[in-house]
């Protein structure tokens, strides 16, 4: 196991750990006294974006979609519906392919976020400071909420979920388990919630599908505040790293990067979808290449909700990006327009508007509620 120098990379002590199964160090009587006040403005404000999702007054999950008649997201989107993919299927043929690329993408949504879940509740057994286990507690049920939200969503409009992708599924593995806290801080704050929230923008933009809609927008009001707990880390930590130190979170998260960029959805991840419509994987990875190539990919993440691109933009704004690895996220985002840009998340307009909506919501309901207690 790495020492606390060379794995944890502690640089203020609210991050502070204890090992893994050591449950006596949380009984200590001088620990409950000591905790920061870092996180009480987040804490404070889960009232503020409460939503539940069996509650239809936040989200009915019997909105009708016909999914074998109607593209949940315009088919122009996906890679798959061009060229010789296309053309060797019928127009039901071509809805359905494109609405079970949808599938897979929402069930590998849904595992990300039961890998957010099984992570803050990891941080939770080790954090010491009382302030930073309670966020973690409070984002495990705010996590909680969203594998609800999306397995009630898949089981309404497919039944079951797709099994999670090989990369994804490693990398959910690795940061649920390791012991390293920089790892599960990094990765899952910065660089998966950086993802999420650039597919959440970019469902809630293009989905032709008004409960995916509302769903994606709930989701993101709780996002929103994850995201500033790994920007609380990294402003209290990055500066304070020493150049090795700082090497090292740099290069696990450009290593993480290239790893997401290049096999996260793939031709070959997806490869449980294709043999449904009578379609072996290969040829659609060859006839997908006629047509989608790097160059495609960098057009499309000069698009603000391109989730990669607001994944490099999260690690940038985070000083997680030096001139060391500028280079590696520069062959496919325009790294000046980022610097140009502000800090401010693709979605974060959408989660400010469903927040202001579920304030409304819950504020009537507390106010029935006393009623009914007089």
């Amino acid at each position: 196991m790495p020492t606390p120098d060379e794995g944890h990379l502690t640089k203020d002590p609210i991050y502070d750990t204890v090992e893994q199964g050591d449950f006596r160090a949380m009984l200590e009587v001088g620990r409950y006294g000591q905790r920061t006040d870092a996180f009480d403005a987040i804490i404070g404000q889960t009232r503020d974006h409460f939503w539940d999702p069996m509650d239809k007054a936040y989200i009915d999950f019997d909105t009708p979609f016909d999914v074998t008649r109607e593209y949940i997201l315009p088919p122009e989107r996906l890679q798959e519906l061009t060229g010789a993919v296309k053309d060797r299927l019928d127009e039901g043929q071509q809805i359905g392919l494109a609405n079970e690329i949808v599938r897979w993408t929402v069930s590998n949504i849904l595992h990300g976020e039961q890998g957010a879940l099984s992570l803050s509740t990891s941080l939770v057994d080790i954090l010491r400071d009382p302030g930073a286990q309670e966020y973690a507690a409070n984002q495990a049920r705010e996590e909680a909420r969203h594998v609800t939200g999306f397995s009630r969503y898949i089981g309404v409009r497919w039944g079951t979920p797709y099994p999670v992708g090989d990369v994804l599924g490693d990398m959910l593995d690795e940061l649920v388990t390791t012991p390293v806290v920089y790892k599960k801080l990094v990765g899952m704050q910065m660089l998966l919630e950086g993802l999420a929230m650039g597919a959440f923008a970019n469902l809630h933009k293009h989905t032709r599908d008004p409960l995916l809609r509302r769903l994606v927008q709930l989701v993101m009001t709780d996002e929103a505040f994850h995201h500033r707990f790994g920007r609380i880390w990294a402003d209290r930590t990055i500066a304070k790293l020493s150049q090795s130190e700082r090497d090292i979170v740099e290069d696990w998260a450009a290593d993480c990067f290239e790893k997401l960029l290049f096999n996260l959805v793939n031709i070959r991840q997806k490869r449980v979808i294709y043999a449904r419509f009578g379609l072996d994987w290969e040829w659609v990875r060859e006839a997908v290449r006629e047509n989608y190539d790097n160059n495609v990919r960098r057009s499309e993440m000069k698009e603000g909700t391109n989730v990669f691109r607001v994944l490099v933009k999260t690690l940038l704004g985070a000083g997680i990006i030096t001139e060391r690895t500028r280079h590696i996220y520069a062959g496919w985002v325009d790294m000046r327009e980022l610097d140009s840009e502000s800090h401010e998340i693709p979605g974060a307009a959408v989660a400010a508007q469903g927040i202001a909506e579920l304030q409304a919501i819950n504020a009537k309901r507390r106010r029935i509620g006393k009623k009914a207690i007089a």
